[in-house]
């Protein structure tokens, strides 16, 4: 039990730790393209173990999964990270994990739109208090950062919706492949496409950067990347979905503090307001789904 909470809080930590070394990177003047490249390249290798390590004496894939594996890899793991990488290139780290946490209520949004589930009353409610606080805080970071924060939201807005179609599609291929082995695929099919893209919209000299910008791609490829999905997989069998869930609520709470601390981000009484109420509007929609 105590190892399934600690395993669950590391890995909120850990994934919440990949705005700040994003941000950090940005301050080498190094763009989106490039930064995520060396992300996915250090990942590849670490996918590719998981994938071959999860997959052992299971049955080959079939077409069908193959085609699934692409379409969730594209969507859930590299349109979802290139469009939150862009988008931290204007917002704070803080305003982008409160943006991202958002993403239980898009889901709840696709199933409605998409598989015509039916939305009660109180879930509306808890979806209001979620939004009302990332608007607190939007209305804060324009103060202090400029009309740009729009941009930035957007992007970061777009990539939630992208991560949840991902979840909104996967639970049949997770029940079939298992979560370990999808995850590990289908992330390295999203590092081929960073690699590809980078190649294509950029000259090879493009990859001449600080040393610094290495170090801490190397750390967001483990320490934030791969590492955490396998806490949190861990932490799913050892104390459950739900549980580990509520705990991953501590995750935007780090990113403020990480935010202040290490990029020296504004803190005020009116962002700590908004972070409430972001996390008790996710809390009552997990309660009253």
């Amino acid at each position: 039990m105590a190892a399934g909470l600690l395993l669950a809080a590391g890995g909120a930590v850990a994934f919440s730790g990949k705005a700040i070394i994003v941000k950090l990177s940005y301050r080498y003047g190094v763009d989106a393209v490039t930064l995520i490249m060396y992300r996915m390249l250090f990942a590849l290798p670490l996918f590719a173990l998981l994938a071959w390590w999860s997959g052992r004496g299971k049955p080959a894939f079939t077409r069908r999964d193959w085609l699934g594996i692409g379409g969730l890899g594209f969507c859930g793991y590299y349109l979802a990270s290139f469009l939150d990488f862009l988008g931290l290139q204007y917002i704070s780290a803080s305003l982008e994990r409160l943006i991202l946490y958002l993403n239980p209520t898009l889901v709840l949004a696709l199933g409605v739109v998409l598989f015509k589930k039916p939305v009660r009353a109180r879930q509306l409610v808890a979806i209001a208090v979620s939004y009302a606080g990332v608007l607190l805080v939007f209305g804060q970071e324009v103060n202090f950062e400029g009309p740009h924060v729009l941009l930035g939201g957007l992007l970061v807005f777009a990539s939630a919706v992208s991560y949840a179609v991902y979840l909104v599609y996967s639970g049949e291929m997770v029940q079939r492949l298992g979560a370990m082995r999808l995850v590990g695929w289908a992330s390295m099919v999203a590092c081929v496409l960073c690699i590809a893209q980078f190649a294509l919209l950029r000259p090879w000299s493009a990859a001449v950067v600080a040393p610094e910008v290495l170090w801490l791609a190397v750390l967001n490829a483990t320490a934030c990347t791969v590492a955490p999905v396998l806490m949190v997989m861990m932490a799913i069998e050892r104390i459950g979905a739900a549980a580990t869930a509520q705990i991953g609520m501590i995750g935007p709470l780090s990113t403020l503090g990480l935010g202040v601390l290490v990029l020296g981000e504004p803190f005020t009484p009116w962002i700590a307001a908004g972070t409430v109420l972001v996390l008790a509007g996710v809390w009552l929609l997990t309660k009253w789904r």
